[in-house]
This record gives C-alpha cells, sequence and structure tokens, in this order.
C-alpha cells in the first residue's frame, strides 16, 4: 500500500478563513462567526475539510487544466458528478457518491415503470484533515457601511484570528487510476455501462479491476502534490488577504497508510516549537523499514520558533535519508524523486 503522507502548516497572521455565518451569541446581531472548534486547550479556528478540498481542486482545475466532473442536481438536497474517472481526473483522485434509480424499460403489475439502482461509489484516495489552529479568541472587527449613504451608516462586523493552522493528507498511490466493481460499498466504483467501456478501450486487468493508462496515472498524483504549491482560497480574501500555501510541509512515502508526522507537529503551545524535533526521530526510527523515499521537510526561512531551527542540522536515524529545504523545492524534488523512481 504506497501512500503518499504529509503533514503541514499554514501561516494565517490575519485571517477568517472558514465562516459559520451570522453569531446569535454576541450583542451585534450582524456579526459574521469564523468556524471554531472547542478542544481540552480551548477554542480553535478551523478550515473544514470540504473547504480545503474546494481550494484544491480548484487548482488543479485552473493551474494544472484537470477536466473536472460536472455536478448534477437530481433532488432538492442532493447532487452527483457523472462518476466516471477515466474522463474526469477529480472522480479519480477526490472520489464520488453517485446514487440513482433509473427506469428498467420494464413495469410492474400495476403498470408502474420498473427502477433498478445503480448507485455506484469510490472511496477518495486523496484523504485529508481540516487545518486546525491554536487555541485563541478571535477578535471581532467592528466596521460600518457609510459610502454614499445619507443618514446613519450600515453597521455590522466579524470574526478573525492570527493564527498557524495545521493540516495532514495521504494519498494512496495505489488507488489512484484503479476501479473495482465489486458489488459493495466503496468498491462499486463503475456502471455496467461504465465498466464495458473501459473494456472495450482495453482497461480490464481482472473480472472486478480496471485501470487507466500509466501516464495519466503519474499525472494525477504529481499534480495532486504539486498543486500544493499554489493552493489559494478562503473566506474575507479582499479583506485579510492570506497565503494558504504551506510554510511548513514534512513528504514521504511509506508502505503503509499510517499518517507518522500527526504528532510530529503537536500543535499544542507554539513556544515549544512547530515540529517535535525528538518525535520526529523517533517516528522515522519506527518507521524506518516502512519508508519507500527520502524524507523532504520544506520550511520556510524566518517561520517558525528559534527551536525550529534545528530542523536545519536535522540528523536523522541511520539508513533514513532526509532532505531539509524550502517548501517549494521540497514538494519539486519529491515529486521528481517518486516519479523517476517508479514509486507511482
Amino acid at each position: 500500500m504506497k501512500t503518499v503522507l504529509g503533514a503541514y502548516l499554514i501561516d494565517a497572521p490575519f485571517s477568517a478563513l472558514n465562516n459559520q455565518g451570522i453569531d446569535r451569541s454576541v450583542a451585534n446581531e450582524n456579526e459574521v462567526a469564523t468556524k471554531i472548534i472547542q478542544s481540552p486547550g480551548g477554542r480553535r479556528p478551523y478550515v473544514s475539510a470540504q473547504a480545503l478540498r474546494y481550494w484544491w481542486r480548484i487548482v488543479l482545475e485552473d493551474k494544472f487544466e484537470w477536466n473536472c466532473s460536472p455536478v448534477e442536481v437530481i433532488k432538492k438536497n442532493q447532487g452527483v458528478t457523472k462518476a466516471d474517472p477515466l474522463e474526469y481526473d477529480d472522480d479519480d483522485v477526490f472520489g464520488y457518491m453517485s446514487a440513482r434509480r433509473v427506469e428498467t424499460g420494464e413495469t410492474d403489475k400495476k403498470g408502474k415503470p420498473k427502477m433498478e439502482n445503480v448507485t455506484v461509489t469510490r472511496v477518495s484516495p486523496l484523504k485529508c484533515s481540516p487545518l486546525i489552529g491554536f487555541p485563541i479568541r478571535p477578535t471581532s472587527d467592528f466596521g460600518s457601511l457609510t459610502r454614499k449613504l445619507e443618514g446613519n451608516p450600515i453597521l455590522f462586523s466579524h470574526q478573525f484570528y492570527s493564527n498557524i493552522l495545521k493540516g495532514i493528507f495521504a494519498l494512496d498511490i495505489d488507488s489512484v487510476g484503479r476501479f473495482t466493481i465489486i458489488d459493495k460499498p466503496g468498491s462499486k466504483n463503475l456502471s455496467r455501462d461504465l465498466a464495458a467501456k473501459y473494456e472495450e478501450q482495453g482497461l480490464q486487468e481482472d473480472d472486478v479491476t480496471y485501470k487507466t493508462p500509466q501516464e495519466l496515472k503519474k499525472k494525477r498524483v504529481s499534480d495532486t502534490i504539486k498543486a500544493l504549491k499554489y493552493l489559494n482560497g478562503g473566506a474575507m480574501q479582499a479583506l485579510h488577504h492570506t497565503d494558504v500555501a504551506p510554510k511548513l510541509i514534512i513528504l514521504a512515502v511509506l508502505n503503509c497508510g499510517n499518517n507518522i508526522f500527526m504528532s510530529v507537529i503537536p500543535h499544542n503551545k507554539y513556544e515549544d516549537g512547530l515540529v517535535n524535533i525528538d518525535a520526529l526521530y523517533e517516528v522515522l526510527e519506527d518507521y524506518r523499514g516502512e519508508l519507500l523515499s527520502t524524507v523532504y521537510i520544506g520550511k520556510l526561512s524566518g517561520f517558525g520558533t528559534d527551536k525550529d531551527k534545528e530542523l536545519d542540522h536535522f540528523s536523522a536515524p541511520e539508513g533514513v535519508d532526509v532532505v531539509t529545504t524550502t517548501p517549494v523545492k521540497a514538494i519539486d524534488q519529491f515529486v521528481e524523486e517518486i516519479t523517476a523512481n517508479g514509486l507511482i
């Protein structure tokens, strides 16, 4: 199970990246609240995984020219994609659930059309966490609209924060470009008609498995990782203009799905450093036999605490290769290695 594992930090010095609408608990009835999660350490701002995946998908569509699947609304609160992971890049990498019932062309005893369940689902090869910040209390920013108005201004306010947001992700390399028709949730990826179409194109591997051409798989995996360099999006960008590309990132390919870097960035006390150097050494030593690539650490100069400068001189366990550079170079070199060494 070859898996790209990553952990990263986003600098959000004056931000409101994901909001939840009007806050009814405050005195000002026109205040927009930022999303908050309760934790043992206090209230933490967060960006939902859904919002993050939306940013990610938009970069892939705009920057890397992915052919993204259109969404069809089939009920008031139900939307489905085309569920064609060969034609649409995002259906492959981001997964889907397309629940449909269609007429069979036959009728029952009462003369009503018989319906057939043609629901197909695909577990997303790309898995990611929400972006979670340190415990803080957001600031309420008071504003007023007075432009070209006579009389009283229109009052409003919104919450924002200064924080560093942590995220982790995993990309299952073996699942990208591989589709099955096993009759169970998450594994019935293709309709009968689509499976027959793939078979005609010579994509069938065995009775239940179909695969895309290898070059297409390589492009989708490498594009997904490289998109992190250009990650952008979020609410209130006109007022706060936050760069959400990672300022620190750790990347590696492992022969397992455990995200070993989750606790390497503990995210409890900023003063203790953004990366726990001892924990990093321990997980690399413990999982040395599962590492399939060099471990790449990218950190922007000046980001983090004085303790994080130790990363520049990190001494890895014996038999583990570590490269420390900038976030952009770490991403580029990582993609270059896994492409050249046949890990995709």
